[in-house]
């Protein structure tokens, strides 16, 4: 890409874009040699904020920059809803490039709209033509934001609307008023001081017919003394101190608004009193001129103070939602700890719970091997049956089985051969029958000594 005034005198300076799609205005250009980054934060060369879904869009959504070839690259920097290039989707963290009449889209599409809101298509044009229809970047949208910030939030054409201007077309223009005291006023005839200087009146007030009429003492105007309110830091204010503040903003609004209604009737009694050019009106004259004075000074006062209280209000609201803020932060603080006893406690009845199991199960398979114990039949690992105390006292000897001669390596308790001897012994004389329990006796007691 030939980078803008790069080309020679005569020939179309060409620029590389991402045009987007269905409109002619917001495209993106990309400057030769920099790198683009396109998202809703604010460190992005272009940032893009979506008015239908705000997460739509991530922080830094993906990255556009030229490889050593000279040929532009799209990156899609790990956002949430992707970035798809031709209708596929891109693996993150990986450089893919681009070309004339590619489509790029960023996020994916509503459930009730077929497109997705930002989709764009890499076109090479005119730098002409691209001018008027790019896109503001980051750092020109901050400036710009913060140069209305600075502005005045209440002007006079703001409090005045449509209805502000009289018959006569008069509109008192409160930007070039000057309420400082201590300033006399001279007429323009005989530098005598005379009538209110023409910077506090409607510039057709300040004629010289009227000076001509006028003479006599100093006139000073003195307006108002301005208190600005005093503003207590506190850590979260009240809302009731809000709602005070409120309501005598609401008041301070209604009171300028009757003072310009009372300054343009002053101005218009003026104008008719000039236009009646007679002779007994002079003293008339000067009187209105010096109420009108007043009242533009009184006016200037009143929304100076407005202005103040406005100030205040606002530092009011933003320390309440700092204090809300900080309160949500300690409240979800709390749910947290809250949240990580219970576990705890959970935790330690599941081990109480387990350690109970434990020590059951440990019972349980106790009775069984004392169970086991009585158990008379014993199966060798080479599956010969013997009885175990028979089996005890042949291993005292050799440790092997008596029948195959190989080794013995474990003993299974047999439950079945057992109850089938004992069935088995059931149909047998009554004398084998004691003979049977006094030798298992016998046994039990050797065993016990």
């Amino acid at each position: 890409m030939e980078k803008p005034g790069s080309l020679a005198t005569g020939l179309r300076c060409q620029s590389w874009c991402l045009r987007r799609v269905g409109m002619n205005v917001e495209w993106l250009l990309l400057e030769d040699g920099r790198e683009v980054s396109l998202g809703r934060g604010f460190g992005v060369t272009y940032q893009l904020v979506s008015k239908v879904c705000p997460l739509m869009i991530s922080r830094k959504h993906c990255v556009l920059k030229q490889n050593p070839e000279g040929q532009w690259t799209i990156m899609d920097n790990k956002s949430l809803n992707g970035v798809w290039l031709n209708r596929v989707r891109l693996e993150p963290l990986k450089f893919y490039a681009i070309r004339q009449g590619d489509h790029i889209q960023l996020g994916v599409p509503l459930d009730n709209k077929e497109n997705a809101e930002y989709e764009y298509e890499v076109s090479e044009e005119d730098w002409e033509q691209v001018v008027p229809r790019l896109a503001l970047k980051c750092k020109q949208m901050m400036e710009k934001n913060k140069s209305l910030r600075t502005k005045r939030k209440f002007s006079l054409d703001e409090l005045e609307g449509s209805g502000a201007e009289g018959p006569s077309n008069l509109k008192s223009k409160m930007d070039e008023m000057s309420c400082e005291p201590g300033q006399p006023v001279q007429s323009h005839e005989n530098g005598k001081v005379a009538s209110p200087p023409s910077k506090y009146l409607d510039p057709k007030l300040a004629s010289p017919e009227a000076q001509e009429k006028v003479s006599g003492a100093d006139v000073y105007s003195t307006p108002p003394k301005i208190i600005a309110p005093h503003h207590n830091k506190q850590k979260g204010s009240n809302p009731s101190t809000s709602q005070s503040s409120l309501e005598l903003f609401k008041m301070t609004m209604s009171r300028i608004l009757k003072l310009k209604t009372e300054l343009q009737e002053k101005q218009m009694a003026v104008l008719n009193v000039k236009r009646q050019k007679q002779k007994g009106n002079s003293k008339t004259l000067v009187k209105m001129e010096e109420e009108l004075q007043a009242l533009q000074c009184q006016l200037c006062a009143e929304q100076a103070q407005q202005q103040a209280r406005v100030e205040e209000l606002e530092k009011t609201f933003q320390e309440e939602e700092q204090h809300l803020q900080d309160l949500e932060k300690e409240q979800g603080e709390e749910d947290l700890k809250q949240q990580l006893v219970q576990a705890l406690q959970e935790h330690r009845a599941l081990m109480e719970e387990l350690n109970r199991s434990k020590k059951d199960f440990e019972a349980i398979i106790q009775a069984k091997n004392r169970e086991l114990e009585q158990t008379k039949a014993v199966t060798l690992n080479c599956a010969h049956s013997f009885c175990s105390y028979c089996i005890k006292e042949w291993m005292k000897r050799k440790i092997e089985c008596p029948i195959c001669r190989k080794d013995i390596e474990s003993k299974t308790y047999s439950l079945v051969l057992d109850n089938c001897i004992n069935k088995m012994v059931d149909n047998l004389s009554s004398e084998v029958k004691e003979r049977r329990v006094a030798l298992i006796r016998e046994r039990k007691a050797k065993r016990l000594s």
